[in-house]
């Protein structure tokens, strides 16, 4: 029996097949949606929307793109090629604004880089200057403000890739070109960069689709990106054909980028070789050692430390002033969490049956290649772009629910559950991948013993596998319940009314400008994310001996 040979009976390719379909139905529905309303509604927003919206997304994306991969691969190579002070702290330490969403990055800055503000106000109090009119720092409401709050804080999926690429590249080779005559430099972009081109683009891919995702900071800053045309046109303007029409437009940016990914890693291949000896970090000496220091650790401060201190702060005022935490906070925190852990309970089912209908399909199936692929499709999907998709289905099927159970209203849509099923789609892709690389270490020999002692293919699953898979299981589960907590636009678009997580919250309170009120709640997001990431960086940035 080989290891992707075990049968699986047929509930179990059916429900991976219901899940897949369920995934594709919101596109199908979002095309049907743009399509319905004639190529005059497409005119309209082709001349008015879609040029000014397209041209921002463009120019960000770009602007993200370049500061990610210079932050990114160069704090990579510095750690893995150098020994400074504090390399040892800091090769985890920049995985930090991972836990940092880019809203509440942008929430942060807006009151940090103020006119008015602490960074802007002591600046000026070291010039010798009184007042705004004699020196201010460019506006942060700006794309340049937009592409520096991205940037730092999405660097890190540059950083991971990369950094796994670097401490796995071979030494020799490094060694073989500055034999050759190249110096440090041009064995690194000659060599060790060309070596890690498909880590770069899988990073960099990753990176500008959280970009593209986001909304809230956007917003906040004042760029009108696709992402926030699509959230304007169905909310301000009640025009849900126009919104689903300009979320076509950046299903084709999702697929530019999906491209991207594939065009960095073609005609790549690597072949192993066993005893290869790792890159091992140069010591440096004098100001080189500290400038190497200072230059690892801006990303840190800037992209985690600055607005983590800063919420800290705002949320410490506002308890010193007698404010407490108020109703509505409570509220929104037990929402935050029901809603959580239902998206985390879902998914993780949904991957167990996507992986383990996968693994049971016959070696090479195009047909249970396709159905995984289109499991996970759901994480390439922007928040806004998936909520108007799901939105007709949904209703159309609560309505038809509420009719034959004898129910007002809409009973799903009014208790969150289009909301949870919208981020359980979004975040399928973790459980599933981590759930399949957990598969993949259980030797099948466990299973063949199982089945001859009499076991059925479910029972080996419950009483073989899922005692083994109890870290995959754990850990995934850890990754989508942070996410489901941080996640906004969909929840913007989908929540039921009268209900709010911490993210709208905190996006309704930096609308308002109350900022104590919403640094409680950016707080606890950002507590909540810190887990994930420490744990990330434990199991997968090990630095070599």
């Amino acid at each position: 029996m080989s290891r992707n040979s075990s049968p699986v009976g047929p509930v179990w390719r059916v429900g991976a097949w219901l899940v897949a379909l369920g995934v594709l139905a919101p596109v199908a529905s979002l095309l049907w949606i743009a399509l319905g309303e004639g190529w005059g509604h497409w005119a309209h927003l082709a001349a008015h929307v879609l040029p000014q919206a397209a041209l921002n997304t463009a120019v960000l994306l770009a602007g993200v793109g370049v500061l990610v991969l210079v932050i990114g691969t160069g704090c990579a190579w510095l750690v893995t090629a150098c020994d400074f002070p504090g390399r040892r702290v800091l090769h985890w330490a920049l995985l930090l604004p991972l836990a940092m969403p880019t809203y509440i990055s942008a929430f942060a800055y807006l009151d940090l880089l103020h006119p008015i503000g602490p960074v802007q106000g002591a600046i000026r109090w070291m010039l010798g200057f009184d007042s705004p009119r004699q020196f201010r720092l460019p506006d942060l409401r700006s794309m340049g403000g937009a592409v520096f709050v991205l940037g730092f804080v999405l660097y890190p999926y540059v950083y991971l890739t990369a950094r796994a690429m670097f401490m796995t590249q071979p030494a020799h080779l490094l060694e073989a070109a500055r034999t050759l005559g190249e110096g440090r430099g041009g064995a690194f972009f000659r060599v060790a960069l060309p070596l890690a081109r498909p880590a770069l683009a899988v990073g960099l891919s990753l990176a500008l689709l959280e970009a593209l995702n986001d909304i809230g900071a956007s917003e906040f800053l004042g760029v009108n990106t696709l992402t926030v045309a699509v959230y304007t046109t169905w909310i301000t303007r009640s025009d849900l054909a126009g919104a689903a029409q300009i979320a076509c437009a950046m299903l084709g940016a999702v697929l530019l980028l999906v491209l991207l990914e594939r065009h960095g890693r073609r005609h790549q291949r690597f072949g192993a070789a066993q005893r290869m000896r790792a890159v091992q970090p140069r010591p440096l000496r004098g100001a080189a050692a500290w400038a190497a220091t200072v230059a690892a650790s801006v990303p840190v401060l800037v992209g985690f430390a600055a607005p983590a201190l800063y919420l800290v702060a705002e949320t410490a005022k506002r308890l010193r002033q007698g404010g407490g935490i108020s109703g509505g906070l409570w509220s929104s925190l037990l929402n935050t969490l029901g809603l959580a852990c239902g998206v985390t309970a879902m998914a993780v089912a949904a991957g167990l049956v996507v992986a383990w209908a996968a693994r049971g399909g016959s070696t090479g199936s195009a047909s249970m290649r396709w159905q995984a692929r289109a499991a996970t499709l759901g994480y390439a999907l922007p928040g806004t772009v998936l909520a108007i998709g799901m939105l007709t289905p949904a209703l159309a099927f609560d309505a038809a629910l509420a009719g034959l159970l004898g129910l007002p209203g809409l009973p799903l849509t009014g208790i969150g559950a289009v909301l949870a099923v919208a981020c359980t789609m979004r975040f399928l892709a973790m459980p599933v991948g981590g759930i399949e690389a957990g598969l993949a270490r259980i030797p099948p020999a466990l299973e063949q013993a199982a089945r001859l002692l009499g076991e059925t293919p479910a029972g080996a699953l419950r009483r073989v596998h899922l005692p083994l898979l109890r870290p995959a299981l754990a850990a995934s589960a850890l990754l989508v319940f942070v996410d489901a907590m941080k996640e906004l636009p969909a929840t913007l678009l989908l929540r039921p009314a009268n209900f709010d997580t911490l993210a709208t919250w905190l996006y309704a309170e930096a609308a308002r400008g109350t900022y104590e009120e919403g640094a409680i709640a950016a707080l606890a997001i950002v507590l909540a994310g810190l887990l994930p990431v420490v744990l990330l960086a434990r199991s997968h940035l090990q630095p070599p001996h």
